[in-house]
Formats: structure tokens, C-alpha cells, sequence
């Protein structure tokens, strides 16, 4: 009878470790893992992307190589990732809604499904002009865009970046029209406005920080709901206030890795550190407060159901801008 005991007990616990034992092995890298960032070095993407490349490599116990190979509004370096061995070993990083519209310009034969999407941070855009430009307020840019279209110049990223995004936004509430003047990455953006080579940006608030609290920009709107507060800038109006139809979305970042034939086990161990590492990251925690930024660390479904939004409405606004090849709903993103 005791014996009997013994043998179902054991056999309980092997039982229960079966249970909750992980479907797969943690995964051990042995080679050093590359990161590409799709713009420029110094940009939001760049930022973000190095500030979790440390905490990777400290969970791994591999280095963390982030390559910056900008060009095609962040098309290139995307497709270089896309491209490379389905290994675990080539990640890229980004906007989500950036990801997620290549289809739909045509740029890249890829959708935000295609992906598993590690998000780490919200950030937002804001519409700010050279202090010695014309553009003093909202509206003075909306009376441009209608009257004088050729003097409203925007420096962004491109079509697919954020800033794109932001300012095809403006271009569909309003009815006018601008030029837009496209930079390899966030940061080269912010600096051409500051030296007069454009007159505004629509550029990330983490890109143009600095640029604001030096007064060597002013910011006119945000491209948020409700009007932010930043410690060094002060208020900035949401751009609804001036234009009430613009649509505005948050803009999720983070890394992302292709689905299709990368290892389960590799899926498995970021989904852990994921979970563990970065949800607890000081480094990031800092970095989001320095910049006026929300965290949000989330992966698998869930980051898919918070992206997939935002990437309806910069897709159809491209859509109907006239800036796309295929109408987004042929490509399964319906009008939102």
C-alpha cells in the first residue's frame, strides 16, 4: 500500500512538471544577432532600437550587432531582413504602421501578419515649423496648403514613415495640398527644418525633443487626441483643436521578426524575455520619460490587435492621397 503511494506520487509530479514545463528549450544563440534599422542613424527607430539591443544581449548572453541601412522610407532595410536566412539571427525595427503599408505602396510584398511583432514603446508626431518661418499657428498652414500649396514644404521620412502618415493626415481633413520632402530617417528631417531647408516637420516627438526645448523649432500641434504636456516644452494643442476630422493614431515601435520559418524555440525565448526583460526595463523606462513617451510591452496577438488600427488609417489615408499601388482592402486591411 505505501509502495503504491510512492509510485502515485512520483508519478503526480512528473505529471505536473510535464504541465508546466515550456514547449520549447530557451534558445541559445551562437553567433552574433544582427538588428537592421531601416532609416538612419540617431532617429526614433535607431534610439529605441539600441536602448533594447542592450537588454537582449544581457538575456541572451550573445551580442546584439544594430545595422543602419536606411533608403525606400524604410523599405530597404525591411526587405534586407525579409530577404535574409529565417534563422533567428536578422531582426528589423520600426513604426508599426510603417510595416504594415508596405504592400499598399508597393514597396515590399509583405503585411503586418507576416511578422511577429515585439512593441515596446507609443510614440506620437508633432507638426512644428522653422521659428523664422511664415507658419505660425495650424491654421496658417491649412490657409497655405489651399491657397499657396508650392510654399508648404514637410520634411519626413517618406510615405510609409510616421511623419509621412501624419502629414498625408493633415492633407486628407483639410482638402489642400503640400510638398512633401522625403529624408532618409527621422532625424536628417528634424535637422533640414531646423535649418530652413523646409519649413515644417511632422516628424516624432522623440526625433524633435531636443530641437523644441532649444527653441530651435516650434511646435504647432500634436498628432494626438488631447493636448500633451512636456517638461521644457510646455503645451502642445492636439491637432484636432484646428483641424477636428484629422485622424490621429499612436504610433507603436519596436523589433520585429519574420514568421515565416524562423525556429519556434528563437519565438519562444523573446516571447520570455519579452515578458520578463524588457517589460522591467530601466533603461527603457528612462528613456520613455526623457522623451514624453508611454510604455507598452507587448507581443504575439495582442501587439497585433493594438497595431493593426493604426495601420487601417495610414493605409487608406495613403490610399487616398493617391499614393498607393493596390487599394488597401485587396490586401485584407478594410477601411476603418
Amino acid at each position: 500500500m505505501i509502495l503504491k503511494s510512492i509510485v502515485t506520487g512520483v508519478a503526480a509530479l512528473l505529471l505536473a512538471g510535464s504541465v508546466h514545463a515550456p514547449a520549447q528549450a530557451q534558445w541559445q544563440p551562437e553567433k552574433p544577432l544582427r538588428i537592421i534599422v531601416p532609416w538612419g542613424a540617431g532617429g526614433s527607430t535607431d534610439q529605441v532600437v539600441r536602448l533594447l539591443a542592450a537588454d537582449i544581449e544581457d538575456a541572451l548572453g550573445q551580442t546584439v550587432v544594430v545595422v543602419n541601412q536606411p533608403g525606400g522610407a524604410g523599405a530597404v532595410g525591411t526587405k534586407a531582413a525579409l530577404d535574409a536566412d529565417h534563422d533567428g539571427y536578422t531582426w528589423t525595427a520600426g513604426a508599426a504602421k510603417d510595416l504594415g503599408t508596405y504592400g499598399v505602396t508597393g514597396a515590399i510584398d509583405t503585411h503586418l501578419k507576416d511578422w511577429n511583432l515585439y512593441l515596446a514603446l507609443v510614440n506620437f508626431t508633432v507638426m512644428s515649423a522653422n521659428p523664422d518661418s511664415k507658419f505660425k499657428s495650424v491654421e496658417d498652414v491649412v490657409a497655405a496648403m489651399k491657397d499657396d500649396p508650392d510654399s508648404v514644404t514637410i520634411a519626413t521620412g517618406g510615405i510609409n514613415s510616421a511623419s509621412g502618415a501624419a502629414a498625408e493626415a493633415l492633407k486628407a481633413a483639410t482638402g489642400g495640398e503640400y510638398k512633401m520632402v522625403t529624408y532618409d530617417g527621422g532625424n536628417p528631417a528634424v535637422m533640414a527644418t531646423v535649418a530652413g531647408e523646409s519649413q515644417i516637420t511632422t516628424q516624432l516627438i522623440s526625433e524633435q525633443f531636443e530641437m523644441l526645448r532649444a527653441k530651435k523649432l516650434t511646435p504647432l500641434a500634436a498628432f494626438t487626441n488631447e493636448a500633451v504636456t512636456l517638461e521644457g516644452i510646455g503645451t502642445i494643442p492636439s491637432i484636432k483643436d484646428a483641424v477636428p476630422d484629422a485622424k490621429v493614431g499612436p504610433v507603436y515601435f519596436g523589433i520585429w521578426i519574420p514568421k515565416d520559418g524562423t525556429p519556434e524555440d528563437v519565438i519562444a525565448t523573446m516571447d520570455q524575455i519579452w515578458d520578463d526583460k524588457i517589460a522591467n526595463s530601466q533603461k527603457l523606462k528612462e528613456y520613455a520619460d526623457s522623451k514624453g513617451l508611454s510604455l507598452n510591452v507587448k507581443h504575439g496577438e495582442e501587439a497585433y490587435e493594438q497595431a493593426f488600427p493604426s495601420t487601417q488609417i495610414n493605409a487608406w489615408q495613403i490610399h487616398d492621397g493617391g499614393k498607393s499601388k493596390v487599394s488597401p482592402d485587396t490586401i485584407g486591411i478594410p477601411r476603418p
